[in-house]
């Protein structure tokens, strides 16, 4: 049975007109042009004076007065933890195993989402969502890893939402990528190299955490990729996140077998103090896309992470264009999905997946990576509206949310008639409400009275499966292993209940720019390059 769309190839008929950056082969750039859209599609990209195609006589005309960019695709994030303010990392870790299990993350990180998120019918886990996705859209992020729940052992399902989740599309058009946690077993390794030249095949990826960290004991699960007859378990259906640990020689390999990287620089230099070697990655022609991983030690969105990107670029002496970095968020990840003939890029057939910023002047790509949410004027998603200036959003009419970002009103489109029931018709507004009084309440969190949910008291008690949590949890994680002996080890540890250790939290600031604890606290993280601590706060102005 084919599986319905999340985002059904239909709507209204309309043109919106700006500064086009298109993104396309030629990277074009239309000073004055004009889109088309129709049913979700870019009918036409023109310049505002061409004639008009057919159909389009009469359509609505909306002047944004600005830049138009394809929307922001995110290659990786935990967007279950994304309510959660940024962790101040106490120490350098080596890989990821050293600070999985560390007290402090489990104060901070996995154990207020467990004692928030692990009770069905709280009334936390929709609001959790609802937030996340939101997050995303006011930083012009149309795509991004999904949440993923489940309502008891065994039963997962993948949110289907208004942003596209990269592992739930119900759309043949643009195959559903897979996800991968766990490392892989060097006895597992010929039963892997099966498994992504059967994704290979069907067209899909393989979303995979890669070598995680700086030490050799990171490197290893790379080179445990090499068959015993010496051939690798790479192919372009793999995509490794962080990749922090791989040499130029192992990029190198990466190349030449079509594996792409995911690139996190501002998590991975919380953590480890250092991240992929993008420049090799380049230099061996290895596909790269941008993730910012996660709020607790990563930025707030892809816009952020922009940033991030170009600061490490520029101390590797402009590694990167500023135009190589748009693409890092654009049509790069679209090509690494092979989703590229739909989305990427601003082109005639492709889905109207679009974001505005304010202004039509200077360099339309530094502008966007310099750019703060408050810039975002338009986010449009398979060609509705879905966030924007007030003013600019009441041009197209529906019941919107308002809200304010850099002292600016705006206003969200959130209805949708294929909607997930997990969240319903629930607002942003509410949403913030429950989980700031939630987090407010921790160690002990208080489950949102049935009468205060409404419909959603009678839906089935979906929880987050917090998949990038401790041992936790590891039982719940999608395509998770068992444990090994080590792992075992560290479970069995003695560790602090979670009522000893876990303290009440403020929500994390839907925004960097209207956050300024948050962009303060790159100073104090000792991690940081000084590039990174001094030159990250400059893109919010001095009144950060």
């Amino acid at each position: 049975m084919p599986v319905t769309p999340i985002d059904p190839l239909e709507g209204a008929r309309y043109m919106l007109t700006g500064r086009v950056v298109t993104m396309d082969a030629d990277f074009g750039v239309i000073e004055s042009g004009r889109l088309c859209l129709d049913a979700g599609r870019i009918v036409a990209v023109q310049d505002a004076a061409a004639p008009l195609p057919a159909g389009f006589a009469g359509a609505p005309l909306i002047h944004t007065d600005g830049t138009i960019y394809p929307g922001l695709i995110e290659l990786h994030n935990h967007l279950s933890y994304n309510i959660l303010p940024i962790w101040q990392v106490p120490q350098r870790f080596a890989n990821r195993d050293r600070w999985s299990n560390h007290e402090e993350k489990r104060a901070r990180v996995s154990g207020p989402m467990q004692l928030l998120t692990q009770q069905p019918a709280s009334g936390y886990v929709e609001a959790v969502v609802r937030y996340g996705e939101c997050k995303c859209l006011v930083a012009g992020v149309t795509t991004s890893q999904g949440v993923t729940l489940s309502s008891a052992p065994g039963i997962i399902k993948r949110y289907r939402g208004i942003v596209r989740n990269v592992e739930a599309t119900g759309d043949t058009k643009l195959p559903e990528a897979k996800a991968l946690i766990a490392d892989v077993a060097a006895n597992k390794v010929e039963k892997f190299a099966k498994e992504i030249g059967r994704l290979k095949t069907k067209g899909r990826v393989l979303l995979m955490h890669l070598s995680e960290g700086v030490d050799d004991r990171a490197r290893s699960h790379f080179l445990k990729l090499q068959l015993p007859g010496g051939a690798w378990a790479i192919n372009d259906a793999l995509v490794g996140i962080h990749a922090t640990a791989l040499t130029p020689a192992d990029l190198k390999v990466m190349g030449q077998h079509g594996g792409a990287i995911v690139w996190s620089p501002l998590s991975n230099h919380l953590l480890y103090g250092g991240s992929a070697d993008v420049a090799a990655a380049k230099a061996a022609g290895v596909p790269i896309g941008l993730g910012s991983d996660w709020s607790p030690s990563g930025s707030k969105n892809l816009l952020g992470e922009l940033k991030v990107a170009r600061l490490v670029s520029d101390s590797l002496g402009q590694l990167f264009t500023d135009r190589e970095l748009v693409a890092l968020a654009t049509t790069n990840p679209a090509r690494i999905l092979k989703w590229h003939p739909e989305l990427g890029s601003i082109e005639s057939g492709k889905r109207a997946d679009l974001l505005v910023l304010a202004g039509a002047t200077g360099d339309p790509y530094a502008n966007l990576i310099g750019a703060t949410e408050a810039a975002i004027s338009l986010v449009v998603i398979n060609g509705v509206p879905r966030y924007g200036l007030a003013g600019l959003m009441r041009e197209f009419g529906g019941q919107k949310e308002a809200l304010t970002v850099g002292g600016t009103e705006r206003s969200l489109f959130l209805a949708q008639p294929t909607a997930d029931t997990v969240v319903g018709k629930l607002t942003l507004g509410e949403a913030i409400t429950r989980l700031q009084l939630g987090l407010s309440q921790l160690p002990d969190p208080q489950p949102i009275p049935a009468s205060k949910r409404g419909a959603l008291s009678r839906a089935p008690g979906w929880m987050l499966v917090l998949d990038n949590d401790d041992l936790e949890a590891a039982a719940r994680r999608p395509l998770q292993p068992e444990p090994g002996e080590a792992e075992m080890a560290a479970l069995r540890a003695p560790a602090r209940p979670l009522s000893e250790i876990v303290k009440p939290l403020p929500l994390d600031g839907l925004t960097a720019v209207d956050d300024a604890a948050h962009v303060a606290s790159f100073a104090t993280q000792g991690n940081l390059p000084e590039f990174i601590r001094t030159g990250l706060p400059r893109f919010y102005g001095p009144a950060m």
